[in-house]
């Protein structure tokens, strides 16, 4: 028998643990089969709010908010692209972190019209796959016309300005639930995992939810 389940799967575009969490979703997801009806749906968190249109080069970036080394961070890169590759997720180099707040405009359009989960692997793709700035207005036009939106209309979403207060709200919602860091995911709004976990851990996780339910 079939059980449904809730998925929100808070997270930023900019993030590379959020790439492999959500692969590594899915992967598990597609081990279990007639299981299990998911519907995910994303959420917006913002790693750099503050972060300027030109972006900034990772390695300043991350020396200053976690006083990690340039050693330490290729160390970091090099694991993050193992376990990438473990779940299908490539990851080639990123030289740059961006702002990514018309990415989740973009994301919450999209949800309306039923291209959220698309988008958003699109939008994962495009910047840690492809190295494309992801705060670029053509990049994100790009990706939303590759998984079927239509291209000005999403073009018109950005220049507009459209759903920053519903972006905004959400943030602070989630933030205010205690949401710190990211990926967090929450299964039928009652269980948190934190992290971009191997597909077994979330396969774990997800049936044992199935059976208490």
């Amino acid at each position: 028998m079939t059980q449904p389940l809730t998925i929100d799967f808070v997270s930023d575009i900019a993030c590379p643990w959020c790439a492999i969490g959500l692969s590594s979703l899915q992967l598990a997801l597609s081990r279990l089969g007639d299981a299990v009806d998911a519907q995910i749906v994303v959420h917006p968190f913002e790693l750099n709010p503050q972060m300027g249109p030109e972006g900034e080069a990772i390695v300043d970036y991350l020396g200053k908010k976690y006083g990690r080394t340039p050693a330490q961070i290729a160390e970091t890169q090099a694991l993050i692209r193992e376990r990438g590759a473990d779940v299908g997720f490539v990851f080639s180099p990123r030289t740059r972190v961006y702002n990514t707040f018309d990415g989740h405009r973009l994301l919450h359009w999209a949800g309306i019209e039923g291209r959220q989960l698309p988008l958003k692997l699109a939008l994962l793709r495009a910047y840690h796959s492809e190295g494309k700035d992801p705060s670029d207005h053509d990049v994100l036009v790009e990706a939303a016309q590759s998984v079927g939106l239509d291209a000005a209309q999403a073009r018109d979403v950005l220049r507009s300005g459209d759903f920053a207060d519903a972006v905004r709200a959400e943030e602070r919602k989630y933030q205010e639930l205690g949401i710190q860091s990211v990926p967090s995911i929450i299964f039928n709004q009652r269980y948190l995992v934190t992290g971009g976990q191997p597909a077994k851990e979330f396969e774990q996780v997800i049936q044992q939810i199935l059976a208490e339910a």
